[in-house]
């Protein structure tokens, strides 16, 4: 698409939802958008953005609905694990507070030779958690740029840390984090696919559990590539 903006049709398929449903979330406001000259027009960062809020409420068919509509020619049919590799994954991550769990995250993902430009992602991940904490109630965090960043990466990255405590991160009701996924994708809908994943993977029994009782790195990217696995053979 060589316009900056997505016309009615185009948010229809880049959703990957009924026209119906989604004629429904427009003309109730719920999406962000605008009409020009009679015709809906709808920013694709915007839309990103709303997405990212509105998979804190979806379960598991509606995570897996996204996450068949985007697609990614990055990765592969487990997206996590495309992405990830063991030597990105560290326990305990050596970090106290929410800036310095950044940092370390950087440092991880920049293992892979794939960070361009670590100053510049750090700065991004940094002004995305300024506008609104990436930490949820489960006291998981994906901390990631608010926009893609295809210029700071040579591909895209994702590093796991755990701390032994849980810090302050900003997430609701001042819930503690301890467990962390940094994303960094080079598009919007690697982005979006490996979050609607993580979703999932959030929402599978006994993985966060599992994961608070690693001693390594390399046990949690087991865990992390098994429990990806499972969901794609589901």
């Amino acid at each position: 698409m060589s316009r900056d903006f997505f016309t009615f049709d185009d948010l229809v398929q880049h959703l990957g939802r009924d026209r119906r449903q989604v004629e429904r979330l427009v003309n109730r406001g719920l999406v962000p958008g605008r009409k020009v000259g009679g015709e809906w027009r709808f920013n694709p960062t915007e839309i990103t953005h709303w997405l990212e809020q509105e998979l804190r409420g979806l379960d598991d068919s509606g995570l897996a609905q996204l996450e068949q509509s985007r697609q990614s020619p990055e990765l592969s049919a487990l997206p996590v694990t495309s992405l990830l590799l063991p030597e990105t994954c560290e326990v305990p991550l050596d970090a106290g507070t929410k800036p310095s769990v950044l940092q370390a995250l950087i440092e991880l993902a920049g293992r892979t030779w794939q960070v361009w430009d670590p100053a510049s992602v750090l700065k991004a991940v940094k002004e995305r958690e300024d506008v609104m904490s990436t930490g949820f109630e489960n006291g998981v965090a994906i901390p990631h740029p608010r926009n893609p960043q295809p210029d700071s990466l040579g591909q895209s990255v994702i590093a796991f840390g755990r701390t032994f405590s849980g810090i302050p991160f900003g997430a609701p009701r001042r819930q503690l984090t301890d467990l962390f996924f940094l994303v960094l994708a080079r598009d919007s809908a690697t982005h979006l696919q490996v979050l609607a994943r993580l979703g999932r993977m959030m929402q599978w029994p006994e993985f966060l559990d599992r994961l608070r009782a690693t001693e390594s790195g390399a046990e949690a990217y087991n865990i992390i590539r098994e429990t990806d696995q499972q969901i794609g053979s589901a």
